[in-house]
């Protein structure tokens, strides 16, 4: 029997068509890096019995990046990363060791067995939705992946890097090496992503040069009968000359009676709407139910995977001729909130939709199965309340209105009024929202009918700005001008958000920052086409060429690629344009600031810039040193680095409780080989440094793979070790005076020794004792007054103690079972911390 091997998007789709497939009967268990499960089961495979393997990714599974020597700002050009820096893919998130758990079409091959012949060994299933119908005609119709659609993607992905990278290190670097008070940590730049900012500040700019315009309107009230009134429209609409407004009404005026010059009816249609696509979902997300797109866009998903909407990444708007409307529409019939609806459409017949757009993707946007308000609750419900009423809306009439339009003459001027009857609701009765607004009775009359005038006046107004784009109005810009995919347009407007280069304001409404402006109008001083949407527009097109098999991948990627570096040398030879608009809306990093520590160089105080990213700068040297983000930085007991004579200070996570001192200028460039950039003392390996690893490391961590808990010398009297790479902290030797790190080591885990003095009046030792060294895991005192924080263990027991970087094996976890205190003295340090990790009583 055959073994087929599938590979699902999600976890929770892999259950979900495994559960489909297998009619329930599976077995599952979970896969080595813990995030994906197994689920095997037994079926029909191309005619054969075979056994099924469904698993799953979680997310990307390879990401594209430079080789690692071209990760590095200081180091490398960003101008060589257009051409000279060669690329990898690289596990996109390698704590999953997703690799190693499935490798992927080309990688997999290798160590696949080979069927005789010439029989396909890579499949592809497409379907749209999580049903049995939809997924079972799949695996009756298994596609091949598609390598030019694979090709283009890749295209995309190294154009993007390339060209943001480069302009990305350039502007962050020369900027944030100039103002301090940027408030951005870093000042990107995305060919998608700048563009949809430009459209940004472009409404922006409209508003801030928008000048107000007073104008006049002539509004006349007649009255049919005795107790109602009839407003009537001006013909002219307005005009902006007061004098000569004031002429038309002085001749109206005059006149006593109204005359009716005509009388109009006609039979008008709104029509239903076209299914729903990604883009048309995200207006309305937005518009109406106050969703960001991101956020939109992630409840689709979680609802996809649950198997009540189709797939939601689709830019068709057109239905498949096959495609069962009526099945889906019999899932809602029970449903409170259009159950009425949908019954009177199966019994009197449905609507064939309008005919859309086919892009050869995915099918529109549909509900599958029936849910309630409290399965999915909240924003789940939401949307799918919105997915399902549009696609009913789909299906049924169109909205049938009698309009009544008379047309008066006062004087010399003619007046409107238009009335509206709605004689079929058809799908607006399942979307109020776009119901024909009820608008005044008109009387009936006949041409030629008087009615008597009850006012005219002369209306004083102002021509007012537009207001700052919405996300819908934003979305529209880029599907029209090709800014993005359905997939990546959310992405695209969250970067500008959390790059700080717009505001969400009520409404849903993108108000740019200072930095935002600035920025775009430094574009368009240097070269608009950076900003500007057509040339993204052209390479969109060039990579869809690409999928189709139109267009040559290399050809594509070397053209585009020359335009942008040509456009980077012009943008680096002519950046002193955007800094002088940089220089009006920010500080310099002079004037930036508060005196904090010395500098190592000229023993001057540098200033410590508190806005993002936080920095030194020394404004003697021109230097500026990059600090660790997301907490407090104050001077370390005026101590300096032995190698450099800075100035240490001391960062401190505020509610995490973990701290550790560093040295400026060692942080931003490290002094030994095994050092990285971003290090602090708690990594350095300086073999004296009273500050160093290699004087406060205490032993491996019980949590992560690579730490060491290192002594936190400034925690006293509330003692703490705390990894310095994860977030686990423990606590111990509470109210002792002094702990301090020993040069030896214990002979069964080889993690250092402590000495501790504790205080004579709350010694836990025996006695008038008040100093005792040993090891903190093993040590019978000592294991008795640690207390483990901020772990998320996984499996501490199988590790051993490791003292400053060296190794040492520990227990396996069959260790455990049994009384093995004489074989392996840390048994009972790693049984306290499995039991405070289960959440059970510890006992001592």
């Amino acid at each position: 029997m055959r073994t087929v091997l599938m590979v699902a998007e999600k976890p929770s789709l892999a259950q979900s068509i495994a559960k489909i497939l297998s009619r329930g009967n599976m077995s599952s268990r979970k896969g080595l890096n813990g995030a994906c499960s197994v689920h095997e089961y037994t079926g029909p495979f191309i005619g054969q019995s075979a056994h099924f393997k469904m698993t799953s990714v979680c997310g990307h599974v390879m990401t594209l990046d430079f080789i690692g020597k071209y990760n590095s700002w200081d180091k490398v050009d960003p101008a060589e990363l257009f051409s000279k820096a060669p690329t990898e893919k690289k596990e996109a998130n390698p704590k999953l060791t997703m690799v190693k758990f499935l490798q992927v079409l080309d990688a997999v091959l290798p160590v696949m067995n080979k069927p005789r012949g010439t029989e396909r060994t890579i499949y592809r299933a497409k379907f749209s939705s999580i049903t049995d119908t939809d997924i079972c005609n799949a695996m009756n119709h298994l596609g091949e992946p598609n390598r030019n659609e694979a090709l283009s993607v890749d295209a995309r992905q190294e154009l993007d890097l390339r060209i943001g990278c480069a302009f990305t290190r350039f502007q962050t670097k020369y900027f944030q090496g100039k103002y301090g008070n940027l408030d951005s940590s870093l000042i990107s730049f995305g060919p998608c992503q700048t563009p949809t900012l430009g459209f940004c500040v472009e409404r922006h700019d409209k508003i801030q040069s928008f000048k107000p315009e007073t104008y006049w309107v002539l509004q006349a009230k007649v009255n049919p009968e005795k107790e109602s009134s009839l407003t009537l429209d001006w013909d002219r609409v307005r005009v902006f000359d007061r004098e000569v407004a004031q002429m038309f009404l002085n001749i109206t005026k005059m006149a006593k009676e109204a005359k009716v010059e005509s009388v109009s009816k006609k039979e008008k249609v709104k029509q239903r709407p076209l299914a729903l696509n990604t883009v048309e979902m995200l207006r309305v997300a937005s518009a109406a139910l106050g969703m960001g797109p991101q956020h939109a866009m992630q409840i689709a998903e979680r609802l996809y995977t649950q198997g009540y909407i189709s797939y939601p990444r689709t830019e068709t708007t057109h239905y498949p001729e096959n495609f069962d409307l009526k099945g889906c529409l019999r899932q809602q019939a029970n449903n409170p909130y259009w159950a009425e609806t949908v019954k009177a459409l199966l019994s009197e017949g449905i609507n064939r939709p309008r005919k859309g757009h086919d892009a050869g993707d995915h099918p529109p946007i549909t509900p599958m199965r029936a849910a309630t308000e409290a399965e999915l609750g909240g924003d789940g419900w939401r949307l799918y309340e919105y997915i399902t009423r549009h696609f009913i809306a789909t299906v049924s009439a169109d909205c049938k209105y009698l309009q009544t339009t008379i047309s008066f003459s006062i004087g010399p001027e003619r007046f409107t009024c238009v009335g509206k009857v709605v004689t079929s609701p058809g799908f607006t009765e399942i979307m109020p929202w776009h119901s024909i607004p009820l608008e005044e009775s008109l009387p009936h009359c006949e041409k030629g009918d008087l009615f008597p005038i009850g006012e005219i006046k002369l209306l004083e107004k102002q021509t007012s700005p537009p207001d700052y784009l919405t996300e819908a109005e934003l979305i529209t810009l880029m599907e029209k001008h090709g800014i993005g995919t359905d997939a990546s347009i959310p992405v695209h407007i969250n970067n500008i958000c959390q790059r700080n280069y717009v505001t969400v304001e009520s409404g849903r409404r993108l108000k740019p920052t200072n930095l935002g402006i600035v920025l775009v109008h430094g574009y368009y001083k240097i070269d608009a086409e950076l900003v500007l949407p057509t040339i993204r527009s052209a390479v969109e097109k060039q990579l869809n060429l690409i999928a189709l098999g139109k267009a040559n991948y290399h050809q594509v990627l070397e053209h585009t690629l020359d335009i942008f570096k040509r456009k980077f040398h012009y943008f680096v030879d002519s950046i002193a344009g955007m800094d002088e608009l940089m220089e009006v809306s920010f500080s310099p990093l002079a004037a930036t600031g508060k005196p904090l520590s010395r500098c190592g160089k000229c023993h001057r105080f540098m200033k410590y810039i508190q806005a993002k990213p936080s920095r030194l700068h020394c404004s003697h040297c021109d230097d500026t040193y990059s600090l660790p983000q997301n907490g407090t930085i104050k001077l370390y007991k005026e101590l300096r680095c032995p190698l450099d004579d800075f100035e240490l200070v001391l960062w401190s996570s505020g509610s995490r409780g973990k701290s550790y001192p560093l040295c400026p200028y060692c942080y931003n460039h490290p002094p030994f080989r095994d050092m990285k950039k971003g290090m602090g003392c708690n990594e350095c390996t300086h073999p004296t440094c009273q500050h160093s690893l290699s004087m406060l490391g205490i032993g491996q961590c019980v949590e992560c793979e690579n730490g060491v808990l290192v002594l936190d010398s400034t925690s006293g009297p509330k003692w703490k070790m705390a990894c310095n790479k994860c977030n686990v902290i423990v606590h111990f030797f509470e109210n002792a005076h002094k702990v301090r790190v020993s040069p030896e080591t214990c002979d069964l885990c080889e993690a250092a020794l402590v000495d501790v003095d504790f205080n004579k009046a709350k010694s836990p030792l025996p006695g008038d004792e008040t100093q005792h060294s040993g090891c903190v895991f093993c040590d019978p005192v000592f294991q008795d007054l640690v207390e483990l924080k901020h772990a998320a263990m996984r499996h501490p027991m199988h590790r051993g103690g490791q003292g400053r970087g060296k190794g040492g094996e520990g227990a396996k976890a069959g260790d455990l079972e049994e009384d093995s205190t004489q074989r392996n003295p840390r048994t009972k340090w790693q049984l306290w911390l499995l039991t405070l990790y289960n959440g059970h009583t510890t006992g001592k």
